[in-house]
């Protein structure tokens, strides 16, 4: 098992420890996140409680790109990640997170989805290319 947990920390604010008043429970369980990255296509499927399952992407190289001038989605190649508000790292690291701004075929592109929630990359384009 993995060891996240969503419970609160042991930890006082004055350093000592605060006694455990439950033992730890399956559903206090918690999970690492996907960190999406740009590659070819690959999910990891997650079985969350109640027995449904989570489609998570791992890596991917298109995103779903709504134009919100003309209400036309289409299909584009990520190139880049230019920032990601969640983590200055990330952008680094090319990482995709809900927010991050990328860099594709189209242009500039906000994601508007949780890649490792929903298992697809969408967004909202924000500027466009100059087609020369």
């Amino acid at each position: 098992m993995p060891s996240q947990w969503l419970k609160r920390s042991r930890k006082k604010l004055s350093g000592g420890l605060i006694k455990q008043a439950t033992s730890k429970k399956k559903r206090d369980l918690g999970r690492y996140p996907a960190e999406t990255h740009i590659g070819i296509r690959k999910f990891k499927l997650i079985r969350t409680r109640g027995g449904n399952n989570k489609h998570r992407v791992i890596r991917d190289e298109f995103a779903n790109v709504l134009d919100q001038s003309t209400g036309i989605s289409q299909k584009s190649k990520i190139l880049n990640v230019l920032e990601n508000r969640a983590n200055r790292e990330y952008a680094r690291r090319r990482i995709i997170t809900k927010g991050c701004v990328l860099d594709t075929e189209l242009g500039r592109v906000r994601v508007t989805s949780r890649p490792g929630q929903h298992g697809t990359i969408c967004g909202i384009l924000i500027e466009k290319k100059e087609e020369e």
